[in-house]
Order: structure tokens, then sequence, then C-alpha cells
């Protein structure tokens, strides 16, 4: 579905993306490990649209991004810190991001604010959220449109155990429903418990670790 071939991306002069080439199979957990810093987080702006590589290229289903297509067609994101509108509800700011492509209504909205467990807290403003909660509102966001393709950096940030376990559960139910998942984080288990391919990012090389398929 996706794949990079020799990926460059190079800011005030430093390498932060060195030579990526990879494949990431449709409908499979990608897991991208690496410290903060290794440029998981730049890989995926990459991926999105949002980072256009100095070097290299990016194809998307063969089309290939920023040339042929802006940004992944069907895809879902969150990458670094959700930027939500503190002082309305979870649901308004979901409500909000849905109308701006106008795929998707309420019920849409709803469906995923219960799928990450957060449907009685959707009426409360979001500054009365935990981290924990304004992270499962991400992922709402993320998966709200169905989307196929889901970019998601250390979306786990926050949760408590049974967070952590839910998440987990959802993601396995997206994957099985056909998802292409690439999940970046600092977390081995996470990534172990997840992923059917690993790689490690460091410096900004990306090398495979293994496959559990």
């Amino acid at each position: 579905m996706i794949e990079c071939k020799s990926v460059q991306v190079v800011l005030q002069g430093k390498d932060i993306l060195d030579g990526i080439t990879v494949h990431f199979a449709r409908g499979r957990i990608h897991g991208i490990i690496g410290r903060n810093g290794s440029g998981k987080t730049m890989l995926l702006k990459a991926l999105s649209g949002y980072l256009r590589p100095t070097g290299g290229s990016i194809l998307v289903d063969g089309k290939e991004l920023y040339k042929e297509i802006a940004y992944p067609p069907s895809m879902g994101l969150i990458i670094e810190t959700p930027g939500f509108n503190q002082f309305t509800s979870g649901r308004h700011n979901l409500t909000y991001l849905a109308g701006i492509r106008g795929q998707i209504g309420l019920a849409h909205v709803n469906s995923a604010l219960s799928a990450v467990g957060m449907l009685q807290e959707a009426g409360k403003l979001v500054r009365q959220y935990s981290l924990g909660m304004k992270q499962r509102l991400a992922i709402a966001q993320a998966i709200m449109e169905d989307p196929a393709l889901l970019l998601l950096d250390e979306p786990f940030n926050g949760l408590d155990k049974a967070g952590l376990l839910s998440m987990h559960t959802l993601l396995q139910e997206l994957r099985a429903h056909g998802k292409t998942i690439l999940l970046a984080s600092h977390n081995p288990v996470d990534i172990q418990t997840l992923c059917d391919t690993v790689h490690e990012m460091e410096g900004g090389k990306l090398g495979r670790l293994g496959t559990t398929f």
C-alpha cells in the first residue's frame, strides 16, 4: 500500500530522514520503534502529506505522493499532541472536524466515541479531560471517517492499563477489517503485542527488525 524509495528529508543541513526504502503492506499493523528524536514523527509527516521529502519518492496505492496526489485519500492521523478546542465538548470537536470534509454525520462521530470508550464523557469540555481521555478522543478523531490507512504517532500516551488494553483490542479489530496501520512508539510492549512487522528508527535511518507473519 505504501512504498518509500530512498526518501530523504534535510532540515537546516541535517539529515532527518536518511534514504528510507521500505514497503508497508495493506491490512497489517506495522510498528516503528525508536527513541524521541530518531525520526519516527518526521517519517509519518512525510507519509501523510505534511512534509515534502528533499529526495526520493513515496507511493500510496501506486500513486506518487506530492506529485499525483497531495495526501493519502483515505487516512486517519495522530501526530504529536492533539490540538483540540479546550472550551468546547469532545463531541463538538469531532463534529466540527467531521464537517470539514462532510463525509460523515453525528452517528459516525458517536460510533467512534463509543469505540474508544468516550461516549459517556463526550459532552464534557475538553479542558476537563485527563491526558488519557484526550488521547482516546484523538483516536476517535482518527478512526471516525473509517479510513483505510491509520498513521499513529505515540497514540497510547497517558492511557492507564485498562485503557491501553482496550485500545490494543480496537487496533486489532481494525486490522481484522483490512485497515493498514503504521504505529510509531518508543514502547516495545506496544510494538511486540500489536505489530505484524517491526522496524527500528535511529538517526533518520530505518531498519527492519522482523515480522510475525
